[in-house]
């Protein structure tokens, strides 16, 4: 690769590699997925991965079904793979799309890849996030009042999933597909101003340069660091702060803690009761301020009441004696 692009590669086999653990031995072997979509981040993923470690990679193409360009924009990441002999499946969803179409049609990439990467025997799906993605996720997370965890944003390995793109801008991007010749694919749905992330995208090219999305990532470590530091420290008093009760509920004994270890200790008793449950931020502060009060109140189907204790139980069952 030339130019710009040879300076990236290092960087970019540096940090899959150290997302992988390390090894090149382990990437001699198709280990790693490639989420690969047609636009500009995700064939520059494809194209610097296959010139890092061309041994280790597989790719699939997600084609939700809900665009007719999405099965032309597959077809074309398949004739990709195919000249450079890369393994390379279009997975699509049995049922349709429904609902917020966004927030849906994530759940059933996600749930296509691992499904694909359990079938191949995957250590590890990699997505195309990079530092622009990441600065963008930041301000949406400031306009909806995000805490510290949902500032944490977005990070670097989640499970299997690895995002080895996060210290690199859209446009070294863009650049790494012009400098190889290929012309990516248009999403139009990426200039739809009905999407919170497209108006956070359009107004960053109108903000000052301060705005910087590579100096971002330091931020953005720095807040996931201190979730961690405060999560730990949540672990370490949650044995002596939550008690199970013998009606198969729990007490938490707020006394004397900063309200964050609070709220998190709050949440942890919540998910030791239910462990499917997961409350928004809205919703503990609603129960943080009741609770407080020594009121009463219910999350999905837990009684929570306050006092010096607090308590947190099934809730009866609706209509039945009890």
């Amino acid at each position: 690769m030339a130019g710009s692009s040879r300076d990236i590669l290092p960087m970019f086999a540096h940090d899959l590699g150290r997302l992988t653990g390390g090894d090149p031995a382990m990437l001699d072997l198709p280990q790693i997925g490639l989420a690969v979509s047609g636009g500009p981040d995700s064939l520059a993923l494809l194209l610097l991965a296959h010139a890092a470690f061309p041994k280790a990679i597989s790719v699939a193409t997600v084609d939700h079904r809900l665009r007719p360009e999405a099965a032309d924009e597959a077809a074309f990441v398949a004739r990709l793979c195919a000249e450079r002999g890369i393994p390379h499946i279009i997975l699509t969803p049995k049922e349709p799309i429904t609902g917020n179409l966004q927030s849906a049609a994530r759940e059933v990439r996600y749930r296509l890849l691992n499904d694909w990467a359990d079938r191949q025997g995957l250590r590890w799906i990699a997505t195309a996030h990079h530092a622009d993605d990441q600065l963008e996720t930041l301000l949406m997370r400031i306009a909806r009042g995000s805490g510290i965890a949902g500032l944490s944003a977005i990070r670097e390995s989640n499970g299997r999933i690895i995002r080895p793109l996060l210290g690199f801008t859209k446009a070294q991007l863009v650049e790494v597909c012009a400098e190889a010749g290929v012309t990516p694919c248009d999403d139009p749905s990426n200039a739809n101003v009905d999407f919170d992330r497209v108006q956070i995208r359009n107004w960053l090219k109108s903000a000052p340069p301060l705005l910087n999305a590579t100096r971002i990532s330091r931020t953005v470590t720095a807040l996931r660091q201190s979730h961690e530091a405060l999560e730990w420290l949540a672990a370490r008093l949650e044995p002596e702060r939550i008690v199970a009760t013998e009606n198969r509920g729990a007490t938490l004994d707020p006394a004397g803690l900063p309200p964050e270890i609070v709220r998190r200790l709050l949440i942890r008793t919540l998910q030791i009761q239910d462990p499917q449950i997961t409350p928004r931020g809205d919703t503990i502060d609603r129960a943080l301020e009741t609770l407080k009060a020594g009121g009463k109140l219910t999350i999905g189907d837990l009684v929570c009441t306050g006092g010096s204790l607090w308590h947190v139980e099934p809730a009866p069952p609706r209509g039945g004696n009890h």
